[in-house]
C-alpha cells in the first residue's frame, strides 16, 4: 500500500474527539481506530507495537547500521515521529467519503444535491494545485487530513524502509496520541518510554510547512450572575446576566478577535455564550505567541471583570487555566533538528515555509515535557471543514521528508555526512 491507500482506509474510522468526555481516549471511535492501527503495524513488521489503555500507541523500527558506519559513532540518536487519532469535533468525521479529482483548475462541485461547491474565488490556493490529484469530500464531513494524512505518511514511510534494509538508519520511534485536537494529546504521553531524543510531530498543513513555534494558549471561563424579576416590575431590580456578558465581551478589543488577525498576532476567541437572565456563562481561548503579551491578555479579562464589580454592574467569576506554551524557547537550544527538516525538505524538491503555528499541536507540550518536537506537513488543506482536501503530491512528499530526515540524521551522525 502506498500514502494514499492508507489514507483512504484511516478515514473510514470516525474518530472524532469530544471534550464533554474525560475518559481517554474520549471516544471509542479512537480506541477502534487504534487497535485495527496497531495490527497493521504488526503486520507490515514494525517491533515492540504496544498499545496502552489510553489509546497512545509506540511502535519501533530498529536500527540496521553496518559495522563500518557504527564505528564512527555510538552516538546514532533515536529519533521520533508523532501523529494523532482523532479528528476535530467542529465537524462530523463519520462516514466520510473520500473521492480523488484531477484537478483541472475551476470549481470542484462536492455535493451537487445540497449545491456544496469546493471554489478557488473562497479558497485561491486552490490554484497552486492545478494539475495535482487531489482528495476531497463529498461536502457533508470533514476529510480527516488532520491528522490521518500524518499518520499515512509515518506509516508508509516505515514500509517503505522495511522492504528496504539496504537502506541504513538508526533506530527509529512511532507514536500516535489521541485527543490532540480537544487538548490532551500530550496527557499521558510517556516520554521516557518513548525513548528519543528528539521527534517530528507530522500534523502540519500545506506542503513544506516547517514550524517550531506556536501559541502560547489559554481557556478563560467567565460566569455572570444575574437577578431575575418579572420584566413588567423589573426597572432597578433586574440584573440581567446575559446583558453583562455582551457588555463584557464588548470591553475586549474587537481589533484582537481571530477574523481579524494573522501571522503573529495574538487573540480572543469567544467559543460559546449561554445561559438566561439568572446566569450566563461566556467561554474564550486565548491565544499569543509573545509570553508577555499572553499574559497580558489574562490580565485584561481580568480587570474587565474587576471594574464590572467595581461599577456594580456585574458579579463575575473568571476561571483562566493555561493549556499550552510556545515551544520555540525549547527548541531554539537544539535548531540542529530543524536544519536537518529544513534540509529534508529541499532534499524532495519542497521549498521550506517557516511560520508559526496559529494554533498548537502535541510537540508543543512535548517540547515542553523534555522532547523537542517541531512540526513538519502532513499536505492537508482547510482543515476541520467540508472544504477539507489533500492533494495527492503532497501526502507523497511528507512520506518523502520523513525518509530523508531519517537518512540525513543517519549520515550526520555515523560520520559519513
Amino acid at each position: 500500500m502506498n500514502s494514499t491507500d492508507f489514507f483512504l482506509k484511516y478515514v473510514t474510522f470516525n474518530t472524532q474527539s469530544d471534550e464533554s468526555f474525560t475518559t481517554s481516549p474520549s471516544t471509542r471511535g479512537q480506541l477502534v481506530f487504534a487497535q485495527e492501527l496497531t495490527k497493521q503495524l504488526q503486520e507490515i513488521g514494525l517491533s515492540d507495537v504496544s498499545l496502552d489503555e489510553n489509546g497512545y500507541i509506540m511502535a519501533t523500527l530498529p536500527a540496521n547500521i553496518d559495522e563500518e558506519a557504527i564505528a564512527h559513532t555510538t552516538d546514532i540518536p533515536v529519533i521520533g515521529f508523532i501523529a494523532h487519532l482523532d479528528t476535530s469535533p467542529d465537524m462530523s468525521g463519520e462516514n466520510v467519503k473520500p473521492r480523488i479529482v484531477n484537478y483541472q483548475g475551476g470549481e470542484i462541485v462536492l455535493n451537487e444535491e445540497q449545491h456544496i461547491v469546493l471554489s478557488p474565488s473562497m479558497f485561491p490556493e486552490m490554484n497552486d494545485y492545478i494539475g495535482r490529484e487531489l482528495i476531497v469530500t463529498d461536502g457533508t464531513t470533514l476529510l480527516g487530513a488532520d491528522d490521518k494524512a500524518g499518520i499515512a505518511a509515518i506509516v508508509s514511510g516505515m514500509q517503505y524502509l522495511l522492504e528496504r534494509p539496504e537502506i541504513k538508519h538508526g533506530k527509529i520511534r512511532i507514536a500516535f496520541t489521541p485527543d490532540e485536537e480537544i487538548g490532551r494529546g500530550a496527557n499521558k504521553f510517556d516520554v521516557e518510554k518513548f525513548g528519543c531524543k528528539w521527534a517530528y510531530t507530522i500534523d502540519g498543513g500545506a506542503i513544506g510547512e516547517l514550524e517550531y513555534e506556536n501559541f502560547n494558549a489559554a481557556s478563560a471561563r467567565i460566569t455572570v450572575k444575574g437577578r431575575n424579576i418579572h420584566p413588567g416590575y423589573a426597572k432597578n431590580k433586574m440584573h440581567n446576566a446575559l446583558q453583562s456578558a455582551i457588555r463584557f465581551h464588548n470591553r475586549l478589543p474587537e481589533e484582537q478577535r481571530p477574523e481579524n488577525t494573522e501571522k503573529y498576532e495574538g487573540f480572543y476567541h469567544l467559543t460559546s455564550l449561554n445561559g438566561t437572565v439568572e446566569e450566563a456563562v461566556l467561554s474564550y481561548i486565548i491565544r499569543d505567541h509573545d509570553r508577555t503579551l499572553f499574559e497580558s491578555k489574562k490580565k485584561r479579562i481580568e480587570d474587565i471583570a474587576q471594574r464590572m464589580r467595581d461599577e456594580r454592574k456585574a458579579d463575575i467569576l473568571v476561571e483562566i487555566e493555561d493549556q499550552y506554551y510556545n515551544m520555540r524557547e525549547k527548541i531554539e537550544p537544539y535548531m540542529e533538528i530543524v536544519d536537518i527538516a529544513f534540509e529534508a525538505m529541499e532534499a524532495c524538491g519542497v521549498k521550506p515555509v517557516i511560520k508559526p503555528i496559529r494554533g498548537g499541536t502535541d510537540g508543543a507540550r512535548l517540547s515542553f515535557m523534555g522532547l523537542p518536537c517541531p512540526n513538519i506537513f502532513a499536505g492537508g488543506v482547510n482543515f476541520h471543514g467540508r472544504y477539507e482536501y489533500l492533494p495527492v503530491h503532497s501526502l507523497e512528499k511528507s512520506k518523502e521528508t520523513i525518509l530523508n530526515i531519517i537518512r540525513l540524521t543517519y549520515l550526520k551522525y555515523s560520520g559519513q555526512a
